[in-house]
């Protein structure tokens, strides 16, 4: 069985999708994945889908699946790269890839992620009632 290589890059994980994706190879992802998030303890996840000319109703759900596991892990996910006939495949199948932000590419889906961040790091700091707080 083939796999879904993951790459990490800072505090990111890459997942690029070069093939077409079957049921056990997209499990199979999805678990990999899972266990990626978890050792590297990183907060960001892309999955780079240019390669795919097909999306079906299973491998769409499996991208929500991914978007809501990696988000109780603490990373978020972002997909780029979806071709103008897999996002209408998609609306038309009436999947709405709840919990996924979409990017056209992928240096634009890092910007999301670090943005992301960035804004839970302040609220987490303006939260925090023992955070050092500046007087004028």
């Amino acid at each position: 069985m083939e796999r879904v290589p993951i790459l990490k890059i800072g505090d990111i994980l890459l997942v690029s999708i070069q093939l077409d994706m079957s049921d056990q190879t997209a499990v199979q992802l999805q678990d990999d994945l899972a266990e990626r998030i978890v050792a590297t303890g990183c907060h960001g996840v892309i999955i780079d889908i240019t390669a795919l000319d097909i999306v079906d109703s299973f491998v769409g759900r499996m991208l929500s699946t991914i978007a809501s596991i990696s988000k109780v892990l603490d990373a978020e996910t972002v997909v780029v790269g979806m071709r103008p006939a897999v996002a209408i495949t998609l609306v038309e199948l009436g999947l709405s890839l709840n919990g996924i932000r979409t990017a056209l590419n992928v240096e634009r889906g890092m910007e999301l992620i670090a943005a992301a961040r960035a804004d839970e790091l302040d609220y987490q700091l303006d939260d925090d009632p023992d955070a050092e707080t500046a007087t004028p």
